[in-house]
């Protein structure tokens, strides 16, 4: 049986100390949290952020394929983009080749925007990233991003 994982503060983690959902949980929480107070003035809804940047490094993106990438519900996507939208940071429109699909496109303002909450977020992340090697972080991300294929290769 797996010993009890300890916090620095003596707080038994119990089953959770084994648990990489309540880990990675635990770091998302803070840095939500923190980035949230750093961009306070935009008013984000979760998930606003990500999608923002990921139809900025892709333009013309499909609504599903941003909705797979950032681990949202379609019907949820829809309005969050929906909101975008009306922020004039993206525009929808109907693909060329597919007239069911609609591409998704940053607008100016939208650049603009990206640009200050990915300063945001880089601050943000600077704390936890310093308490890092520049190898650990390497470390921490190709395996973070083997786990989630791992959860999204049977859906795919």
């Amino acid at each position: 049986m797996a010993r009890a994982a300890k916090q620095r503060d003596g707080i038994l983690l119990g089953r959770l100390g084994e648990a990489l959902g309540f880990r990675l949980r635990r770091v998302q929480n803070q840095l939500s949290r923190d980035f949230q107070d750093r961009s306070k003035r935009w008013d984000l809804r979760s998930g606003m952020f990500s999608a923002l940047e990921i139809i900025r490094a892709n333009p013309g993106i499909s609504q599903t394929d941003l909705a797979r990438e950032i681990g949202m519900d379609k019907s949820v996507i829809v309005s969050l983009i929906d909101d975008l939208e009306r922020r004039d940071w993206t525009v929808r429109e109907r693909s060329g080749t597919d007239r069911r699909r609609y591409q998704l496109l940053i607008t100016p303002a939208g650049e603009e925007a990206v640009a200050t909450l990915v300063d945001n977020m880089l601050h943000v992340e600077h704390i936890g990233l310093a308490a890092l090697t520049p190898e650990e972080r390497e470390v921490l991300i190709r395996a973070l991003d083997k786990v989630y294929r791992a959860y999204v290769r049977p859906l795919a």
